[in-house]
């Protein structure tokens, strides 16, 4: 059997904003931060500068939302500055100020199981989350997280202990890779808990996970552009695993989602 180490990291956030690329004058948050900036939060505070394969499972819970507002900076490339128009001048160009409405996630809990490809990364991401180089911040700079627990566990691929099911831990929801939520192993609990009604319940997002930097030009006139790797998900609660089935579990009987290499 499989056996693998992970970090898992408990979080604490007051208020937060994981933006969706796709608002703007609302910026609307995602319930969980996207695989992309948990990967990217990590890279920073253990200094790496080359990009790190590994598998992360996010789960975690928030008691409401808020909307605050923002100061939005606008400028197009090249264009010069105009004191009619502009509030702004850096060098000769303009630059735009503005207000916006942010959406905040009020008193977030995050569950972050982390298993980096190269098993001597381990102690490194560890070290990094109980010394931290700077302070840690996942979503937006000014989101400052606060670490609250760091283990390294053994993760791996058996049925539950105490031959019993296993639900998501303290009201959670998480971040279900559909490859899983398909199978006959992840289920879904339906509100009225009725006999047979286990189905996909939840919010599906395609979350942004990785990139690569695509030259879209030439070689003496490059334009590069991001090309961004992305995982199929279903935001749900409710989840369990059977006392018969086989899933990924931490030492504490804590479900892992992460999908198992083809």
């Amino acid at each position: 059997m499989l056996i693998m180490k992970a970090i898992r990291v408990k979080l604490w956030q007051d208020l937060v904003n994981y933006k969706k690329p796709t608002s703007f004058q609302l910026k609307e948050t995602y319930p969980l931060p996207p695989y992309s900036t948990v990967i990217g939060m990590i890279h920073t505070l253990c200094g790496f500068t080359s990009y790190h394969e590994m598998k992360i499972s996010i789960q975690g819970k928030y008691f409401s939302k808020v909307n605050d507002l923002a100061t939005r900076y606008e400028f197009k490339n090249g264009m010069t500055y105009d004191a009619t128009r502009h509030q702004i001048k850096v060098d000769n160009y303009g630059v735009s100020r503005g207000i916006s409405t942010v959406e905040l996630l009020v008193d977030l809990e995050l569950l972050i199981h982390i298993i980096p490809e190269d098993p001597a990364l381990v102690p490194v991401i560890e070290k990094a989350f109980k010394e931290p180089i700077e302070y840690p911040s996942l979503g937006r700079r000014e989101d400052i997280a606060t670490i609250q627990a760091v283990d390294v566990v053994e993760v791996e691929k058996r049925k539950p202990k105490e031959n019993k099911s296993v639900n998501i831990s303290d009201d959670y929801n998480a971040y279900v890779p559909i490859s899983l939520a398909e199978s006959n192993v992840v289920r879904f609990k339906s509100q009225e808990s009725s006999v047979g009604r286990d189905k996909l319940l939840g919010t599906r997002y395609l979350l942004t996970e990785k990139y690569e930097r695509v030259n879209h030009g030439t070689e003496k006139a490059p334009k590069f552009f991001r090309k961004w790797r992305k995982k199929d998900v279903i935001y749900s609660s409710r989840i369990f695993v059977s006392k018969n089935d086989v899933f990924f579990l931490d030492k504490d009987d804590c479900l892992v989602f992460i999908e198992e290499e083809v």
